[in-house]
């Protein structure tokens, strides 16, 4: 018997665990799909580009996407211990102070607004280079800046070149600009919520920690989630949680998993064969992600990360590494980028980000550019209006859910898309960038006309990797909000979600920061109801 079982050991779930473990008298249990977090490409700021696809996601893919030619993209999740923060880029970015007003002012977030968050974002902050009211210098989560390779110092001169300021602070409340951004590393190797939050907090003996288990449902008495039904080894077994079972398994494996328990859309678990325990019609719903494609230049030459891939130079930026913690190795690749606006007149902040990568070829469907030698910047609408789904598949938990971002839905998003492309193009072309660009590779002089801009989007946007708001929280008005302001799942006792799921909308920016201060909030919550 524990306290509090926590399903999902991503970012959110690290940090509940140790949280909550913080108390002697509770005994804490986490669960996670995936294996720990053992392999040495984790550790490696660079090796993010290893892991986009392979043994660590779950192979996931989306359904044909209708407004994107139909496509099936492959749509990466993290499975292993520390989610998301053990495989991303390790960009430290928050949004903007109006993404968290929004949710209190316009969903009925109260106690989630800007001001009522900034506490929860400093105190897990332990900032190496930036202090004061704004950051925490003392908080788990180290966040530090990286030597940026000579191509990314081109790039952010490009943005300025074009008009761009540049920002030394991305999270000051202020995002617009072009700079350098600082990173979840520490010491030359990733910062994940694992080093940050979980491994200091494993020497207590009442926080238990289990890998390659599958939960196969909430078990539901009388209302009250009363504990987890687990596939171990084969065998079914049952875990009981005296207090709370809390749901941090992501935008894609909360639904799932409150789905396979019968809590959902009515008519949809009873099409799969579910006996509906709680009729919840949002739980899957209001799906969104940043889509975001990628322009990429052939360089003249060896300027970029690029060059490492040949034996020579990879061995030597592998001793570098391993005798001083520098070099190449250290680098996440994506070291500058921007945010800025595509439509100014209707929008406040920045509507769109970028990010600039010192390499081609990087993440998994991004080609390689011909001689071997490139770089590549990815851009995003911040604050996409499209909105898709997650449903099951089958009521076999081993089945992956269908994933439908249904990007690109609302033309809007389209429109801002196209013109985040373009700003990229020009920065392409600037004085600054041209000291090292031979050409535009992709999408390169044939896209002219504004329906080859369209083709060519529909054809090549991918996920950022930004998924949220498939169990939103929102006011008891909102028939559609999964959660509560708790956190707690509407109409059920003994049972909460908190990770990126809850976001009723995403913020602009990266999600991994965000998603780690609401899971302090959260274990604040729930302490404090105890």
């Amino acid at each position: 018997m524990y306290d509090y079982i926590i399903v999902g050991g991503g970012s959110a779930g690290c940090v509940l665990a140790a949280r909550l473990s913080e108390m002697p008298e509770a005994k804490v249990l986490l669960l996670e799909a995936g294996p720990r977090d053992t392999d040495p490409y984790i550790h490696m700021p660079v090796g993010f580009a290893k892991m986009t696809a392979g043994p660590l996601t779950w192979g996931y893919e989306t359904a044909p996407m209708r407004h994107a030619n139909n496509r099936v993209a492959v749509y990466p999740q993290a499975r292993v211990l520390g989610g998301g923060s053990s495989i991303n880029a390790e960009i430290y970015t928050r949004g903007c102070p109006e993404d968290y007003d929004s949710w209190a002012k316009d969903y009925g977030c109260k106690g989630w607004s800007a001001k009522e968050m900034q506490p929860y974002l400093v105190k897990s902050e332990g900032n190496t280079r930036l202090g004061g009211r704004d950051h925490g210098v003392d908080g788990p989560l180290t966040v530090s800046d990286i030597v940026p390779n000579v191509v990314s110092q081109a790039y952010v001169q490009g943005c300025m070149d074009i008009g761009m300021p540049f920002n030394p602070d991305f999270n000051s409340g202020r995002q617009e600009g072009a700079g350098f951004y600082q990173t979840t590393t520490r010491r030359g190797k990733r910062c994940s919520a694992v080093t940050a939050y979980l491994k200091p907090a494993q020497k207590r003996p009442n926080l238990t920690t289990r890998t390659g288990v599958m939960v196969k449902r909430i078990l539901i008495t009388a209302g009250r989630a009363t504990g987890v039904e687990i596939i171990d080894g084969g065998q079914l077994k049952e875990l009981r949680a005296e207090r709370e079972v809390i749901i941090t398994a992501g935008a894609i494996g909360s639904p799932k998993l409150l789905m396979l328990s019968g809590i959902g859309p009515a008519a949809h678990l009873k099409e799969k064969g579910i006996s509906v325990s709680h009729a919840l019609p949002g739980v899957g719903q209001n799906f969104h992600d940043h889509f975001s494609t990628d322009v990429t230049w052939v360089l003249n030459g060896p300027h970029s990360y690029d060059k490492y891939k040949k034996t020579h130079w990879m061995i030597a930026a592998g001793v570098q590494y391993y005798l001083f913690g520098t070099g190449p190795v250290a680098s996440n690749i994506v070291e500058a980028g921007a945010f800025w606006w595509g439509n100014k007149a209707e929008e406040k902040t920045p509507d769109l980000q970028f990010h600039f990568l010192a390499g081609a070829g990087v993440e998994k469907g991004v080609g390689d550019v011909p001689g071997g030698n490139g770089a590549t910047c990815n851009s995003y609408f911040t604050r996409p209006r499209s909105r898709g789904s997650v449903t099951l598949r089958s009521a076999n938990p081993a089945d992956a859910p269908v994933v439908d971002p249904n990007s690109f839905a609302e033309p809007y998003d389209l429109e801002r898309h196209i013109e985040a492309i373009k700003i990229t193009q020009e920065v392409g072309r600037s004085r600054s960038m041209s000291k090292f660009v031979a050409a535009e590779h992709f999408p390169g002089p044939a896209c002219k006309t504004r329906q080859d801009y369209v083709e060519m989007a529909r054809a090549s946007a991918r996920s950022s990797y930004h998924p949220v708001g498939t169990c939103k929280m929102g006011a008891a008005r909102d028939e559609m909000a999964v959660v509560d302001t708790a956190c707690r799942v509407r109409g059920l006792d003994g049972l909460r979600v908190c990770d990126s799921s809850i976001m009723p909308r995403v913020v602009s920016s990266n999600t991994n920061a965000p998603t780690i201060a609401m899971a302090e909030k959260a274990a604040d919550l729930i302490r404090g109801n105890h």
